[in-house]
């Protein structure tokens, strides 16, 4: 009794240090919030006044960049403090909910954990270690005795001598102690039940080794968590999401680098809260259905993923009609993700129709010599960017000669009429008329439309079968092929067909639309299909 006792003073004692550390520093990052803001205006008015707001002249082009470089440093550093502003006011009520003791070469070190750092600018004392910082893995990953961390110097390796956690309300201790190999029941009970909420809420107190391993994994291209229904996955996978941004202090990424893909949106506003609590930026939340309205825009009427549950639920009650299910099943297949393949290799080989590109009777290029750049694709390059480059190709040789041929024709009308504006205007008009010729010409094989190839996919039996040769087909493919083609020509796009045509967008086309993106998070993965 004795000891706890002790022990109780010397925790409310450290306690009450790191609540004063954490105001002291709330009011210093609060003066210099509003100093930072003052600096963010008067930069923002200096670039007004004293710039130039359109300028042709490279000189003050330079001044008004130093003048943006100013602005964005400024709005950078006021961010920056207003982020740990919140910090801190989010943590002065409770700093740490753990510690442990590490016996390293001798000496043993107290390490507190929290959710953020609470570090004394005057001494540079570190009261408390963010939960992800490479030291705070021990308390996650290992009970008493030996343990060892990577730090950016090497891995560092002693001996856990105590662990203990933390109850701390109202910058007051409720209650702390020891543990060894596994949370007390009922004190696990009384820490999940705050978490009883229509929002998911951070669970960086309860996160045990081999959820903590799967947060930590900075080595593995694609990680997948696999767990039964309700065990935590999706929590799980946030948290790393807010470790992955803690270490991109130091690998450039950023909120704006990483994508929720989530089935719906209902879910996408019950997890939106996870990262906003640890101190991080929400990062972007979509579903499958915003991803294809985003990539097609408004060129089709797509089916959305709610309207095909409820026509598949209509097709139950047809005894023996389950077409729509096969449909389903088989292009949302592997097989069909090869049958595309195939189709792509035989568009590009056998449809696409290469023509001699000649010029004032002069051949600039072999419609042979076009098809072979165009099959030695050897880095990839997407159908249709690749054709364009040949397209430009062909431009590059056409401009000196039509600009010679209309130098000619010029010199030739001028010796005939006076009025050289009538001239210049003939020449003007001729050669409009000519480029447009001779780029209708042109664009015959190197404009490639992603639409009209899976159409012609399904056109007719004969081509289908030819190209999916091999491959096992569902027992109703006829039919298949018939509704899908009817509902193309009108059209109209199906849920299940939309996988299948963005694919073939993307391969023929490619994108720049999610560049920025760097980290994929894919909630209920197992709901999609291997197109997906």
């Amino acid at each position: 009794m004795v000891d706890y006792q002790q022990d109780l003073l010397e925790e409310t004692t450290y306690l009450d240090r790191t609540v004063d550390v954490i105001k002291r520093e709330l009011a210093s990052e609060t003066d210099k919030l509003l100093k930072r803001k003052e600096k963010v205006v008067a930069s923002r008015r200096d670039m007004w006044e004293n710039s130039v707001h359109f300028t042709e002249d490279f000189d003050r082009l330079a001044d008004l960049g130093q003048y943006l470089t100013e602005v964005n440093t400024q709005t950078a550093n006021n961010r920056l403090a207003s982020k740990r502003v919140d910090e801190y006011r989010r943590i002065i009520g409770s700093p740490y909910f753990g510690r442990f003791d590490f016996r390293e070469a001798g000496a043993v070190y107290p390490v507190y954990v929290g959710l953020h750092n609470v570090i004394d600018s005057s001494d540079h004392k570190i009261y408390v270690h963010d939960w992800r910082a490479p030291i705070a893995s021990i308390f996650y990953r290992y009970e008493l005795g030996r343990a060892q961390y990577e730090a950016p110097a090497g891995v560092i390796s002693g001996d856990v001598v105590r662990k203990r956690q933390y109850k701390i309300a109202d910058s007051q201790l409720d209650y702390f102690f020891d543990c060894s190999v596994r949370i007390n029941d009922e004190v696990l009970q009384r820490v999940l039940s705050r978490h009883a909420s229509p929002k998911m809420r951070s669970i960086v107190e309860t996160i045990q080794r081999e959820q903590d391993i799967v947060i930590r994994d900075a080595d593995s291209e694609i990680l997948i968590v696999h767990g039964v229904a309700g065990s935590g996955k999706t929590a799980i996978v946030l948290h790393r999401i807010a470790f992955l941004l803690y270490a991109g202090l130091t690998t450039s990424l950023c909120s704006s680098n990483v994508v929720i893909i989530s089935p719906n949106a209902v879910l996408g506003q019950y997890i939106s809260g996870v990262l906003p609590e640890l101190g991080e930026e929400n990062v972007q939340q979509t579903t499958f259905d915003a991803i294809v309205r985003t990539c097609f825009g408004a060129r089709f009427k797509t089916e959305s993923r709610e309207a095909q549950i409820e026509s598949m639920i209509y097709s139950r009650e047809r005894p023996g009609d389950n077409v729509l299910r096969q449909s389903i099943d088989f292009k949302g297949s592997r097989i069909f993700v090869q049958i595309l393949d195939r189709l792509l290799c035989y568009y590009g080989h056998r449809v696409i129709r290469f023509e001699d590109v000649y010029y004032n009777g002069k051949v600039l290029e072999t419609r042979q010599n076009l098809k072979n750049r165009f099959l030695e694709n050897k880095t990839g390059i997407p159908m249709a960017r690749q054709l364009k480059r040949l397209e430009g190709m062909i431009m590059e040789k056409v401009r000196p000669l039509q600009k010679h041929r209309l130098a000619a024709i010029e010199k030739v009308i001028a010796n005939i009429e006076e009025h050289e504006l009538e001239v210049k205007s003939f020449s003007r008009l001729l050669s409009i008329k000519e480029a447009g010729l001779f780029v209708r010409r042109i664009h015959k094989f190197t404009e490639v439309d992603y639409w009209d190839v899976y159409k012609m996919l399904f056109s007719g039996s004969g081509l289908f079968f030819r190209i999916s040769a091999g491959f096992e087909l569902p027992a109703d493919i006829e039919r298949i092929i018939l509704e899908t083609k009817l509902r193309l020509e009108t059209g109209r796009v199906s849920y299940e067909d939309a996988a299948p045509l963005l694919y073939l967008m993307l391969k023929m086309e490619g994108s720049s639309l999610f560049s920025q993106i760097k980290q994929v998070l894919i909630d209920e993965a197992q709901d999609y299909y291997p197109i997906h």
